[in-house]
């Protein structure tokens, strides 16, 4: 033992011990790493395996469903008469599309949360789906031979022009952009029943149908819409996921890490505008997948900020599951899936009631 008290150093080479490697990283190659986290990858293989389920009751299911041991044949081109007629014409495009508009909804749904750092924040609330079926509503009123996919689109980017205007500081400030939001809902909702009450009744039947949200007759050029738009901006969205995970702690602190909340916001908010309009332009304003979709992924998968990845395989499995209801439940022929939707909506808003009744917060 040495006078200060240490104890001697071992003879002979001393031998250091490589540093342990950090948990949660998937290692490409010698320079990459890049985070990983185990439950969320869990959580979407399951969820994709539900996807994979689903999707394959779509095809199969009903009078018209392809037999089980066809499927390969038919997915792959294989398929001819009646097979070929599903599988190209009338449930191939619909699964597809349901798939890529669950998605979008979903992925603009957690970015309005984030946002807006408010669980109940989505394109439902803020104006973006009522100014989408006012558009489409105006359409088929004044100018019958437009599509109302156009004038759905037209609809969503006027209703968020005047939400930006009307908060006098754009897409900055949460508080205002909810309650110009709440506003122009409220207004494109007066102006969709009026033009429902105005026009005639077969054209009320087919607008009523696309209002409530309707995969029905969904084409391949619907599906590749929406899949470009998913394409283009899903990668934005991700790039934005960490400065909206520090701004979800305040515009100080964030700004003191080195983030630009307010740039982000805006950002975020057109990503997510132009998610939620190609959804609706595409399969029109279903409801509550932007809304519960990203609840759900949170709680699948708990983790601070968006939860890009998990909300957008939660939304499309919610949509496809909803819409297999549709066309298989004996209600109704050729119920709007946006009724399902409304309904999935109701049990969690149910749901979320009764916790914070237990809870004591209400």
């Amino acid at each position: 033992m040495k006078a200060d008290g240490l104890p001697n150093a071992p003879a002979g080479p001393v031998t250091v011990a490589p540093a342990a490697r950090p948990t949660g990283l998937l290692r490409v190659g010698r320079v990459v790493a890049l985070p990983v986290d185990g439950r969320a990858v869990l959580v979407v293989a399951g969820l994709l395996a539900l996807l994979v389920v689903a999707g394959t009751a779509t095809l199969c299911l009903g009078r018209l469903g392809i037999p089980l041991a066809d499927l390969p044949a038919a997915v792959t081109g294989g398929a001819e008469g009646m097979d070929g007629l599903v599988v190209n014409r009338l449930r191939g495009p619909r699964l597809v599309t349901a798939i890529g508009t669950g998605a979008a909804f979903a992925v603009a749904g957690t970015l309005f949360q984030s946002v807006t750092r408010n669980p109940l924040g989505s394109p439902d609330v803020i104006g973006v789906s009522g100014g989408a079926g006012a558009g489409a509503a105006t359409v088929a009123l004044l100018a019958p031979a437009t599509p109302v996919s156009l004038g759905a689109l037209v609809g969503a980017v006027l209703a968020m022009v005047v939400v930006y205007l009307a908060t006098g500081t754009g897409f900055r400030d949460p508080g205002r952009l909810v309650v110009a939001g709440i506003g122009v809902a409220a207004l494109t909702a007066a102006l969709t029943q009026y033009v429902v009450y105005a026009v005639e009744r077969d054209q009320a039947t087919v607008l009523t149908a696309y209002l409530n949200g309707s995969l029905a007759t969904r084409s391949w050029t619907d599906a590749g819409t929406v899949w470009a738009l998913l394409l283009v901006v899903v990668p934005g969205a991700l790039f934005l996921s960490r400065g909206l995970t520090l701004g979800e702690m305040g515009d100080e602190l964030s700004t003191a890490l080195g983030a630009e909340p307010r740039r982000t916001r805006t950002a975020a908010v057109v990503l997510s505008t132009a998610l939620a309009a190609g959804a609706v332009t595409v399969a029109g304003p279903i409801a509550f997948i932007a809304l519960t979709a990203p609840q759900i992924a949170r709680r699948l998968a708990p983790a601070p900020g968006p939860r890009i990845v998990v909300s957008a395989v939660t939304g499309a499995t919610l949509l496809v599951l909803a819409d297999l209801a549709a066309q298989q439940l004996p209600l109704t022929d050729d119920l709007p899936v946006g009724i399902y939707t409304m309904a999935l909506g109701g049990i969690y808003l149910g749901h979320l009631l009764v916790r914070e009744w237990k809870k004591g917060t209400l």
